[in-house]
Formats: C-alpha cells, sequence, structure tokens
C-alpha cells in the first residue's frame, strides 16, 4: 500500500480532534471519560509543542546567523532588510485599517449590557505599563547575554545576538570560515531533528484541537458572538484575500500554490496559537515546499515571528473598540489613529516581559483612557481568538519571505541589466 502523506495525516488529525472535541463537549464534564480524554489530549498536546520548542532556540540562531553571514557574503544583507521591515510595516498597516474598518461598521459590543462581566473586572487586576516603561524594558529585551537568552528561550535576544554574529563572521571574512561551516552543519542538523518531530504532528493537532473544542464554553461564545465574528471574519479576510492577493500581485503564485506548500505550517499555527513553536515547521515549509532560499528564510521567518504580527494588531485595535463600546466611550479620529499606531507597536511586543500579550493589550487601552480591567472580559474567548490570529501571524511570515526573494531577484536582474 502507498504510504498517506504528512500533509494527508494532519488533515485527518486535525479532523479527528475537531469531532472527538465535540464528542467530549456534549458529555458530562466532570465524568470520567471527559476527564481521561483531556488528561490524554493535555499530555500528547503538551509533548508535541514541548518537541518544537526544544529544537526552537539552536533553530533561530543558526537559521540568522548562518542567512546574514550568507547574505552579506552576497552583498544581499542591505536590500533583504529594507525589504523585509518595509513588507512587515505594510502588512500590519493593512491589517490594523481593515480590523478598525469592520469595528467601526459593525461597532461589536454596542447596547451589550456589562453587568455580567462586573464580576470578572472587580476580580482582574492589569499589570498597568507606563509607554515609557514599556519602551525601556523593549530595549533592555533586545540586548541580554546570550547564554541567558539562549536559556530562557528569549527568542527576540537571541535574533539580535545571531545578527551581530552573522554580521562579524562576515567582517571577519576567512578567518572564521570553520565557525561559518560548523554552523551550516548544525543548521542541516535542527533541520533533520525537525522532519523528525513531524511525524508526531497529526497526533499532536489532533490532541490540541480536541482540548480547544472540548473546553470552549458555548454560553460565553453565543453572548459575544459579534465581537468574535468581526475579529475572525477581519482576521480570515486578511488571511484569504489580502496577503494572498499581495502575493500574487508582486509573485504571481496562485493562493491554491500558496496554500497547497504552506498547509503543514499554518495548521500546526492554529493547533499551537504560538509563532515561536510553529517556526521550526515554518522554515521547513517555505524551504522545502515554496523552495525560498535558505539564506533569505533564515533570516525572514525568524524576525517575523518576533516582528510581524498581521492577527494580533488586527485583533487589538478591533479589542480597544469593542471595549470602548461596551464602557460607552466614542473614540473619535485622532484618538483611533493612536490605537492604530500602539497596536502595531504592542504587536512587535516585548518577549522580556511576562504575560506581554495582555501587558501589551493594556497599552492599547491606556493610549486611549479606556479601562484596562476590560481585558476580563477578553480573556475567556483569548485562547480560541488566538488559534486564528496566530495562523494569519505565521501566513504574513511565509508570504513576507516570498515577496522579499523576489524584490530581491528583481533588484539584482535591474542592476546586472543596467
Amino acid at each position: 500500500m502507498k504510504k498517506t502523506s504528512l500533509n494527508a495525516q494532519i488533515l485527518w488529525g486535525v479532523l479527528a480532534g475537531l469531532l472527538l472535541g465535540l464528542g467530549l463537549s456534549l458529555l458530562e464534564k466532570e465524568s470520567a471519560v471527559v476527564q481521561g480524554g483531556l488528561y490524554i489530549a493535555e499530555l500528547v498536546g503538551t509533548l508535541f509543542i514541548d518537541l518544537l520548542k526544544m529544537v526552537l532556540i539552536p533553530l533561530v540562531f543558526t537559521s540568522i546567523a548562518v542567512g546574514v553571514a550568507n547574505l552579506r557574503a552576497h552583498r544581499q544583507m542591505h536590500k533583504v532588510w529594507k525589504a523585509t521591515l518595509g513588507f512587515f510595516i505594510f502588512s500590519m498597516a493593512l491589517a490594523i485599517m481593515l480590523g478598525l474598518t469592520a469595528a467601526n461598521l459593525v461597532r461589536p459590543g454596542e447596547g451589550l449590557q456589562l453587568a455580567m462581566f462586573q464580576d470578572a473586572m472587580q476580580d482582574f487586576r492589569a499589570a498597568e505599563m507606563p509607554m515609557s516603561e514599556f519602551f525601556s524594558h523593549l530595549l533592555h529585551s533586545l540586548f541580554r547575554n546570550p547564554i541567558t537568552a539562549l536559556a530562557q528561550g528569549d527568542v527576540l535576544a537571541v535574533v539580535v545576538f545571531a545578527l551581530l554574529l552573522g554580521i562579524a563572521l562576515v567582517v571577519g571574512g576567512e578567518r572564521y570560515a570553520n565557525i561559518l561551516t560548523l554552523l551550516q552543519e548544525f543548521l542541516e542538523l535542527m533541520l533533520m531533528l525537525v522532519g523528525w518531530i513531524m511525524r508526531l504532528a497529526p497526533l499532536g493537532i489532533m490532541a490540541l484541537l480536541m482540548k480547544l473544542v472540548a473546553t470552549q464554553d458555548p454560553v460565553l461564545l453565543t453572548t459575544l458572538i459579534e465581537f468574535i465574528a468581526v475579529v475572525v471574519g477581519t482576521t480570515l479576510l486578511h488571511g484569504v484575500v489580502v496577503l494572498p492577493l499581495i502575493l500574487y500581485l508582486v509573485t504571481g503564485m496562485t493562493p491554491l500554490k500558496f496554500w497547497r506548500g504552506a498547509r503543514e505550517a499554518l495548521i500546526t499555527a492554529f493547533a499551537t496559537s504560538s509563532s515561536s513553536a510553529t517556526l521550526p515547521v515554518t522554515l521547513r515549509c517555505v524551504e522545502q515546499h515554496l523552495h525560498v532560499k535558505r539564506d533569505i528564510a533564515g533570516f525572514v521567518l525568524p524576525l517575523g515571528a518576533t516582528l510581524n504580527m498581521d492577527g494580533t494588531a488586527l485583533y487589538e485595535a478591533v479589542a480597544a473598540l469593542f471595549i470602548a463600546n461596551l464602557a460607552g466611550i466614542e473614540l473619535n479620529l485622532m484618538q483611533q489613529i493612536i490605537v492604530f499606531l500602539t497596536a502595531m507597536l504592542a504587536a512587535m511586543g516585548a518577549p522580556g516581559i511576562p504575560s506581554a500579550g495582555m501587558v501589551t493589550m493594556v497599552l492599547v487601552l491606556q493610549s486611549v483612557g479606556l479601562p484596562a480591567e476590560g481585558i476580563a472580559i477578553l480573556l475567556p474567548i483569548d485562547r480560541l481568538l488566538d488559534t486564528f490570529r496566530t495562523t494569519v501571524n505565521v501566513e504574513g511570515d511565509m508570504v513576507g519571505s516570498l515577496v522579499v526573494q523576489k524584490w530581491v531577484r528583481s533588484e539584482d536582474r535591474t542592476h546586472s541589466s543596467s
């Protein structure tokens, strides 16, 4: 018999996870079957995420260092830098504008009784942080002891150190050729480990989705259905229409061809809700299925996993308007521009801060004087919405790597012909 492909196995895993989760949600929550099922799902899902996190830091470190060294060697570094940051800012700006437009049209939360959330808001204490303190934390998290950053899994600090090391390898030239060769071989070893871990992906994804579906509160979902619909609808519109359209206009690649090559990474992102944990799978898909050069993929993707957050930026902007509607506060154009800018900054995040997602969300609310306690309303549904925004975050990184490769090649052809 012909062996089933990994893609097919993952799709079967998704289907099985959704059906099993739905089955468990219909049973009594305290029953032995539900408790046992959730325990096994937690065990298998956590194992899969832990395996991905195990290879994450060495993979990020080697791919960035090797990518920068090889790009500098080909005099392409400045082109890749400009194209990468330009794309990240452009795609996040589009996502936020899309979210704000939809939130202004639909106005989710308007007329919703706030009494049902009063207890949650009283018990919740937001970790408030002034903008100046946020900036100092962000800068502090960029330049840290590399050994500490590697040990603690601080992705942003590892990316910065790897960037500097890659540049130093180029400046050093032939003197450090052996170190570069060693890093290249170590990167190949990491990619081999990722291939092994992906054999567990169908089971891991099935377990994660099973737990997600089984533990969602249907009553709360019904109450907040308008807000959920706006967030999920605009996030999907950005992921299914806007990003593929940019890709097609710049590279000529059809959405179908892209999704076929990106499928493993997108499903893993949906199941894990973590751009960083998905990064090993993203690198594998982009290099092997979408044929992006390792130098460019190794630079753009790890940077994107920490800085390029289309789904998160969109979500934080919509959430700010939702909480404003709940509180009966009308945000004028200038305040919405502040939300736009703060959401973009906050989406880039500060990984060195504990509970960074909640702190950055508070930052967006505080920028226009909204009650930080409003986050209490979002916490119960955050896990569900996180699946969608993480998938679009990862898709944005993958589209970015293809777009950057096309721009760099076009520039090279222009220079060579002139």
